[in-house]
């Protein structure tokens, strides 16, 4: 196809890239799926040795100005984390993850920003700089395998609250670094505190103000494509306007992502909607996790990291000691003041978890093309990045089993499994019931049965499985409640809809079920 002006092939030549990322991904993951060798490698994982592939036989993918990194990947990645945690679990857990992030972001920073400027050639500046960056954990590939083994709860959610978090944290560290090595800020805190809290409280305003609104908006209608596409609105929108206003997109963004996912995925959205828009988000965060996993490994000369191997060899130690006290000081810390009760293997699992990934990787490309050790930064991020994901994050499962922390995944799936046959063949009695010809009720009579007997079978198997595993009560309990909160949610919203009720109700279950636990 000819276009006439260089824009367009421009245009071509981008469309073109992607669809090629998107090819790639789905390679992976489909061959992720079928060969069983496989199976135990991270998907993002295995997308970062192709991206190195690739880049060995100089295939370039993904060309992106440093301008639009984080404007374009940051945003569906920080809500698409912010909208599957659970409050619950979160406020349950905030005393550690607190410490985590806040405290553990600044010990880090400074860690690695020391170092670097003490033993080897970068700048305190510029060593500052790669310090911001790499104080992000990006665990998607750790917290997937807990998930996939059937680790604790408490572990997933310390993972997955702490890497929230921390990016907000360490994103507004580095935006406010990074004008350093130009001389236009001060070091000194007089000067960083206000700027801080000026970008999260900005950033935490709006993100409140954007959140809440929008759950009192779809409350109003029931519209499942209109109420998907509001959420994308907001997660660019809230990121947009937030730094035209001088405040943190990042924190704007995890704080709309967690009201929507908390509070207005459960007033404003019925049960299929809210199940629509959670696979148009984990589709979307998995479209942008593989451009980002393959830049990682595309973008990656071997020749440049060997020429900083010093400069990253210093900052992987800086970061796996800076983790190390992170992890085993504020845990033993929130062991004594709270009773976290996190234990010494989970404390392990937590600092070896601590990857690094795409925001890292995004903040390092989006440093500004003028400085002069921009390259420097580049390198040193991205192969501490590449020791992270192939070390760490291909030993992990080993230290979980060490550990004996593989938990009884499988077991629950089995579970769930029965539960969803009897469920299905019980609508297909019910179906036979519903039955008005006389034929049709005769053919019934024949089937039925048939399905009346298997269904015994399977109520026999699920009463079995729950005799010998009372932990599978727990699971049945929970998914009992999110069931009857779903139920009292969609009440208020008919009532809303219908006109009959004009101001929007607390859900009255959520305080029955805490008094309860």
């Amino acid at each position: 196809m000819n276009f006439g002006s260089a824009a367009d092939a421009a245009i071509e030549q981008n469309l073109e890239q992607f669809v090629v990322v998107l090819a790639v991904s789905l390679t992976v993951a489909t061959l992720s799926r079928i060969l069983p060798w496989i199976r135990k490698i991270p998907y993002t994982l295995l997308l970062v040795i192709v991206g190195l592939g690739l880049a060995f036989v100089d295939v370039r993918l993904v060309n992106l100005s440093p301008q639009l990194i984080l404007e374009i990947f940051l945003p569906p990645l920080l809500f698409e984390a912010a909208w599957n945690v659970r409050w619950q679990d979160l406020k349950a857990n905030w005393f550690p993850v607190a410490l985590f992030t806040i405290f553990g972001v600044l010990l880090s920073i400074a860690a690695i920003g020391l170092s670097l400027s003490r033993f080897t050639a970068l700048t305190l500046p510029t060593a500052l700089l790669v310090g911001a960056s790499l104080s992000t954990t990006d665990p998607v590939s750790v917290v997937g395998l807990f998930r996939q083994l059937g680790a604790s709860k408490k572990l997933s959610i310390l993972m997955e609250g702490e890497s929230l978090f921390n990016d907000g944290i360490a994103v507004v560290a580095f935006v406010l670094l990074v004008s350093l090595p130009f001389g236009s800020q001060l070091l000194s805190l007089p000067t960083i505190l206000p700027l801080f809290l000026t970008f999260v409280g900005v950033g935490a305003g709006i993100g409140c103000l954007v959140g809440f609104g929008l759950s009192f908006l779809t409350q109003r209608v029931d519209l499942p494509l209109v109420e998907q596409s509001v959420t994308l609105v907001a997660a660019y929108g809230t990121y947009l306007i937030t730094e035209e206003l001088g405040g943190s997109g990042v924190i704007g963004v995890v704080t709309v992502g967690i009201i929507l996912g908390n509070f207005g995925s459960r007033v404003g959205m019925n049960p299929r909607t809210r199940l629509l828009v959670s696979e148009f988000w984990e589709f979307l965060a998995f479209f942008v996790n593989s451009i980002v996993f393959l830049l990682i490994g595309d973008q990656v000369k071997l020749s440049n990291l060997m020429d900083s191997a010093n400069i990253i060899g210093v900052c992987i130690g800086a970061v796996l000691v800076s983790r190390w006290f992170t992890i085993f000081g504020f845990s033993a810390l929130s062991n004594l003041c709270v009773k976290a009760g996190i234990s010494y293997p989970e404390q392990t699992v937590l600092w070896w978890g601590g990857l690094r990934g795409s925001v890292s990787i995004a903040l390092a490309l989006s440093v500004p093309t003028a400085l002069a050790q921009r390259q420097e930064i580049i390198n040193t991020v991205f192969g501490v990045v590449l020791f992270t994901l192939l070390v760490q994050g291909l030993t992990i499962q080993p230290l979980l089993s060490y550990f004996d922390l593989i938990g009884d995944q499988k077991l629950k799936q089995d579970y769930q499994g029965l539960l969803a046959r009897q469920s299905a063949l019980q609508r297909a009695l019910d179906y036979l019931d519903n039955l008005e010809q006389d034929s049709q009720r005769r053919l019934a009579a024949l089937e039925r049965g048939k399905i009346e007997e298997k269904l015994a079978q399977i109520q026999g198997q699920i009463q079995m499985l729950a005799d010998k595993n009372p932990q599978l009560q727990t699971l049945m309990r929970e998914q009992l409640r999110d069931t009857l909160l779903d139920i009292e949610a969609e009440a208020y919203a008919e009532w809303i809809r219908a006109g009959r009720l004009t101001e929007d109700l607390r859900p009255v279950l959520e305080d029955v079920f805490e008094a309860e636990d």
